[in-house]
């Protein structure tokens, strides 16, 4: 018993050892918006995430089949848990980010709108590059055959579909983008947020890899790239817009609005109103 317990747990770390390395590449990424767009901090952090998603695939078969184990799939609340999530992750954080910039554009909160639109290009952005990735490895989830984790074949994800798309996790993807989205932008409003939101906000995107794990469709290791493409979709995507705050993209859809001239003409203003007050 206390062996089959630590397995969980050790299925638990790997995803918390994830948000964690997420969290910390949370730090000081947007103290000044004039600071590089890559550095060598963030190649570590990188790095950080590679050596733990080479750390988790030797487990990732004994923890598939924990996971698996009737005990742990007959716990109700797990599974209501599980299914509540994966569906805030996906489609909810597509759901929740085109509602917050239509109502920051209808009601002219211009902060609300800049965090709906750049959560949603974060989460665009580290979506198409899962199916990129799931198309190219080509790796078979973990019901096809729990013991083959190493299941892999060149482009097969693109001519076989979802059985064979295991590898990069795309709900992981979504659920880190949005925390690093999210937890960047608030940091730009209130730089203390950091420390309350970030561990709320990549708490919930582990606890959205681990229902991906506890439903069987994902090993450890998607899981743990998944958060490493969506942390640096969402950092990357706000920390650009707000180095080039004038940028095309900010200026047509958080700047457009239909004035009135003075010859009672209809003109489009591009415009953009200062984010800080």
């Amino acid at each position: 018993m206390v062996r089959y317990r630590g397995r969980l747990f050790g299925a638990a770390f790997l995803v918390v050892t994830a948000s964690g390395q997420a969290l910390f590449a949370q730090r000081d990424t947007l103290t000044r918006v004039t600071r590089p767009f890559w550095t060598w901090r963030d190649t570590f952090i990188l790095g950080g995430f590679a050596v733990a998603t080479v750390g988790a695939r030797p487990l990732d078969m004994q923890l598939a089949e924990r996971l698996q184990n009737p005990r742990v799939q007959e716990n109700r609340k797990m599974r209501r848990v599980a299914h509540f999530v994966e569906n805030v992750a996906d489609p909810g954080s597509f759901i929740i980010g085109t509602s917050l910039y239509a109502y920051g554009r209808i009601s002219k909160h211009r902060r609300i709108a800049d965090l709906g639109l750049h959560g949603t290009e974060a989460l665009f952005i580290g979506s198409q590059t899962g199916w990129l990735l799931k198309g190219i490895f080509g790796r078979a989830r973990p019901f096809v055959n729990i013991e083959n984790p190493t299941d892999y074949q060149l482009f097969r994800g693109f001519r076989e579909g979802s059985k064979f798309q295991s590898f990069p996790s795309g709900h992981s993807i979504a659920a880190f983008a949005a925390a690093a989205a999210v937890t960047s932008e608030t940091k730009l409003w209130f730089p203390n947020s950091v420390w309350f939101i970030g561990p709320i906000m990549y708490g919930g995107a582990a606890a959205v890899g681990w229902s991906r794990m506890f439903d069987n469709r994902h090993w450890a290791s998607d899981v743990i790239t998944g958060a490493a493409i969506g942390t640096f979709a969402g950092l990357k995507v706000v920390h650009w817009h707000h180095a080039h705050p004038n940028n095309a993209f900010d200026r047509f859809l958080l700047g457009a609005v239909v004035v009135r001239n003075e010859n009672s003409a209809l003109s489009v203003s591009l415009k953009i109103l200062p984010i800080f007050h």
